[in-house]
């Protein structure tokens, strides 16, 4: 079990009732609980959904809270400060008052600096620091109304050789500021992807998507995540840029192994976090299996970091890979299905 999650089977006495638990890790906390706390779980991670549906957990995915009424609110720290806001702002106004809030997390995740965004909603106290952990209580002093989702999204302007789009990021989704290096090095080589049926893995805030869209509108395009945020973000930054939704087809995703088969291609600036940790195993699996969703002919599209061994890697799946672009840190890699001449002998 997770040090946060002794934590709060530390503090066991303070939960009763319906409580909800927001971005629990995925470990055995469930099953220390009493028998007489109910808990619903809410995640916008489609491997933690998974997880807990495993365990016939009561689980929501999506970027809403489940529906219902809750006696209290469990919320593991997110690596998000912005996140985190969102949290706290939809738990207040829908928890009544008098309730109580608890926040979790790791001194390393920046627990202290995050039981900072509880005060605005009531008077916090600190209940237990053990573990290298952390454990902080709210008492929600007055409720709020909920902003809309639309209302927490930043945006910003991507200048491309089409022309402008306008790109919606909603608060924890990757490069909800600006666009981020390795996206700005690939995207004047995606007018070179073949047309078809595209699947944009790690879509992000959408903005290979929306680009993939505005070179060709009849590309099919997939947008792959597995943030709802992300998913939700897309979705946005489509809309707003009048962009055809006919044309978009979102899903959840744990991995590439979640994508349709017989795609024309695969353009991807891959993930490598999950939460506060680095994790590749979402990127190399790409180069590894990506051939099994493309068609003859098919092609792979992926920007990385000059450091990482991703060529060899998709080399050893697709018999060659050719360097496209390398600068600011990061290379642009490309490999189709098509069968070499070793392979034709």
């Amino acid at each position: 079990m997770e040090p946060k999650s002794e934590v709060v089977i530390r503090q066991h006495d303070y939960l009763s009732g319906r409580v909800l638990l927001v971005n629990a890790p995925t470990d055995d906390l469930l099953s220390n609980l009493a028998h007489d706390i109910e808990p619903v779980l809410w995640t916008w991670n489609h491997n933690e959904f998974l997880f807990f549906q495993n365990q016939q957990a009561n689980v929501h995915f999506g970027v809403d809270l489940p529906e219902g009424n809750f006696d209290q609110a469990i919320v593991f720290v997110p690596k998000s400060k912005e996140l985190l806001n969102y949290i706290l702002h939809n738990l207040v106004s829908r928890l009544t008052k008098g309730s109580s809030i608890f926040l979790v997390g790791e001194k390393k995740s920046g627990v202290e600096r995050a039981a900072k965004q509880l005060q605005p909603y009531g008077p916090t106290l600190k209940l237990d620091s053990a573990r290298h952990c952390q454990m902080w209580q709210m008492t929600i002093e007055s409720t709020i109304k909920t902003k809309a989702l639309a209302d927490w999204a930043q945006e910003y302007t991507v200048t491309t050789p089409n022309g402008e789009l306008s790109i919606c990021a909603l608060p924890g989704v990757f490069s909800q500021n600006r666009l981020d290096i390795g996206t700005a090095v690939l995207l004047p080589f995606l007018s070179q992807v073949t047309s078809g049926k595209i699947a944009d893995f790690g879509c992000g805030a959408g903005v290979i998507s929306a680009y993939l869209s505005k070179l060709n509108p009849k590309n099919r395009i997939f947008a792959l995540d597995v943030d709802a945020f992300a998913l939700a973000s897309t979705q946005m930054t489509f809309e707003k840029n009048n962009l055809p939704l006919e044309q978009l087809e979102i899903k959840a995703v744990s991995g590439i192994e979640d994508a349709p088969l017989f795609l024309h291609a695969i353009v991807s600036n891959p993930p490598f976090h999950q939460g506060i940790h680095t994790d590749y195993n979402a990127s190399e699996n790409l180069c590894k299996t990506a051939r099994r969703h493309l068609k003859s002919g098919g092609e792979l599209w992926m920007v990385a970091n000059r450091f990482l061994n991703y060529p060899l890697l998709i080399e050893q799946n697709f018999s060659r890979c050719t360097t496209k672009a390398d600068q600011q840190g990061f290379k642009v890699l490309f490999a189709n299905t098509q069968k070499n001449l070793k392979e034709e002998r």
